[in-house]
């Protein structure tokens, strides 16, 4: 057995997803309006995304993207920084990772 569908509520469907996709190259399926969103990865993860007053997860909630080598998680980092994202510098942690607040009010996790 394996997940294969998460749900996020965020506080703005459209920029979280334009994130999503942007960033992690999840596909767009289907939405309804500026409330719902349906996007896929390459794995058959199913993640939707649905409108809430006010997103509030505990402050070590978040979501990663496994990459396949430090220097794509560099170029992540590198990249949006340069889109004037608030990020820190990958660092040796657990693994080579860093994290960035996302929009809509929750926070991504890119590690290696």
């Amino acid at each position: 057995m394996r997940l294969n569908h998460l749900n996020l509520t965020v506080s703005d469907v459209k920029a979280a997803m334009d994130f999503l996709v942007n960033y992690f190259g999840l596909q767009i399926g289907s939405t309804r309006g500026n409330g719902f969103a349906v996007l896929f990865d390459d794995g058959g993860l199913v993640l939707t995304l649905m409108k809430g007053a006010q997103a509030v997860y505990p402050s070590t909630f978040h979501i990663g993207f496994i990459q396949e080598s430090e220097e794509r998680v560099n170029e992540i980092n590198a990249r949006l920084k340069d889109d004037g994202f608030d990020v820190s510098p990958p660092q040796r942690s657990h693994a080579w990772t860093f994290y960035v607040q996302a929009p809509g009010g929750f926070t991504v996790e890119v590690l290696h």
